[in-house]
């Protein structure tokens, strides 16, 4: 069972990344914050995201 509920959120975050990615790369931010977003989602998978959606660049 573990197994399951662990894959099912580990896909669910990889979808919610390359779309946090998706939308930084979208946004009107200098090539400088769209790197270091995008590096902190890569590195911090979870806590970056967090971060980005509170933090992140905007439309």
């Amino acid at each position: 069972m573990g197994i399951e509920v662990g894959g099912f959120f580990g896909l669910l975050l990889l979808i919610a990344n390359v779309w946090a990615i998706v939308k930084t790369v979208q946004s009107g931010a200098s090539t400088g914050a769209k790197v270091f977003w995008i590096v902190l989602i890569l590195v911090l998978p979870l806590i970056g995201l967090i971060i980005w959606l509170f933090a992140g660049p905007r439309g």
